[in-house]
């Protein structure tokens, strides 16, 4: 590896949910491969993920997914410089899996282990596409987190707010489920909504003056009242409407919060990650207001958005810089925090 010009060539490893992924990235920037196994359809039957099965499925895939992961790259396990693994959060059985992986390819190789942050990773994955520039504001939202982070360099975070309840992606699944929609329910939700119309009056959480913090459980409550309350009176509802109705809800708190956050903070760029990134709402009124405000919005290409190896090894490539590895003692964190 070329310290001098920051070129290290990393292996990831992600296997926190239901996607097992294996990708070669060199320097933090260039995907040299970014192998995906999806495990959707076998959940969807169960309407989500059922933590056994998927960790079951990790051990099948794993060791195939990284070995097309090094052959798509055109790379041999002697040229890369680190492994880089997601060691939380996420489903303690699944992350194990790839932990377990990554710590026996280090053994076997010789090779330093990196030990990566989900949500540190999906930031980076805007790295994949244009180099992040700093200071910025990052609005996480996933199915178990919605955070603004602010960072003022590499591998440096902090919290500005997150979520005291549901997160923005478990309260689209939640009130999917609510309206008896397929599995996964954020998308559904996003595709009904772009047919109706915001008819229905629901609450926005903005919370205590100042507060950068977020709430959705009260919001996906008062889908459920309403639902059951029309259910009571005989009346039908039209959830192409009530799906715009829930969205414009959610969507209008992530986006003041995110912008006041970037003018608070001084930053000029804003960074888009998580799973929900993948929301076309959410994409269309960030680039709308950020626009508005003269204000750069780094969006990830939707192949990653959702969980995938590529945005560790990024993440990585600068812990692995700053020498934050780990030993063969590492173990899987369900509740990892971001912030030590």
């Amino acid at each position: 590896m070329n310290k001098m010009n920051n070129q290290p060539l990393i292996l990831g490893i992600e296997t926190s949910c239901d996607e097992t992924s294996a990708a070669v990235v060199r320097g933090g920037t260039e995907c040299l491969s970014n192998v995906i196994s999806s495990q959707m359809d076998v959940h969807k039957k169960f309407g989500g993920v059922v933590p056994e099965v998927a960790s079951r499925r990790h051990v099948e895939r794993i060791t195939l997914i990284i070995q097309k992961s090094l052959e798509e790259a055109k790379v041999k396990m002697e040229e890369i410089d680190a492994i880089a693994v997601t060691q939380g959060p996420g489903l303690v059985g699944a992350l194990l899996i790839g932990v377990t992986a990554a710590k026996a390819l280090a053994y076997a190789t010789g090779k330093p282990l990196v030990p990566v942050h989900h949500i540190a990773g999906h930031i980076y994955a805007n790295h994949l596409v244009e180099p992040l520039t700093f200071p910025l504001v990052a609005l996480v939202v996933s199915g178990g987190h919605t955070e603004l982070i602010h960072m003022d360099r590499h591998n440096h975070f902090r919290r500005l707010g997150k979520t005291r309840d549901d997160a923005a992606g478990e309260a689209f699944d939640k009130v999917a489920r609510l309206m008896k929609l397929p599995y996964p329910g954020g998308p559904q939700i996003d595709r009904l909504a772009a047919q109706g119309e915001p008819t229905y009056d629901l609450p926005r959480a903005w919370l205590e003056p100042g507060s950068f913090d977020f709430s959705f459980s009260g919001l996906k409550s008062a889908v459920m009242n309403l639902m059951h309350n029309a259910s009571q009176r005989g009346e039908e509802i039209r959830y192409v409407d009530l799906a715009a109705s829930f969205q414009e809800a959610a969507l209008d708190v992530l986006v003041e919060k995110s912008i006041r956050a970037v003018k608070e903070t001084g930053v000029d760029q804003l960074v888009l990650a998580g799973g929900v990134s993948a929301n076309s709402a959410l994409r269309i009124r960030l680039l709308e207001r950020c626009k508005e405000e003269g204000i750069r919005l780094a969006i990830p290409p939707l192949e990653l958005c959702t969980d995938n190896a590529a945005m560790i090894a990024a993440a990585g490539t600068y812990q692995f810089l700053d020498g934050e590895l780990a030993d063969l003692e590492l173990n899987a964190d369900a509740n990892l925090p971001l912030i030590k």
